[in-house]
């Protein structure tokens, strides 16, 4: 527990973009579960593109590294140290 709350002082930036305090009418748990894999498959997308990148010889390349690593990077913060209402916030369900 100590280390979650470490971890959320330092996302915290990210954190409260999403955390609302309305109760989550639509919530379910498939959808905490399915942030974490989209934001799983954007990291390694982005360790794809990554690789891809480093044979070409623009800095363009490293754009979509950079784009699918902090897509990546904030559903995996929000879905796994968010609370339910943030996850419902992140997939829009009304």
């Amino acid at each position: 527990m100590y280390m979650k709350s470490i971890l959320i002082k330092l996302f915290s930036p990210i954190l409260n973009q999403f955390e609302t305090q309305d109760v989550a009418p639509n919530y379910k748990s498939s959808h905490r579960i399915a942030l974490n894999v989209v934001g799983s498959l954007f990291l390694v997308l982005s360790i794809g593109a990554g690789y891809a990148a480093r044979f070409g010889d623009d800095l363009g390349f490293f754009i979509p590294v950079v784009v699918f690593f902090c897509l990546g990077l904030v559903a995996l913060v929000v879905g796994t140290l968010g609370s339910n209402g943030a996850v419902w916030k992140i997939w829009g369900t009304k």
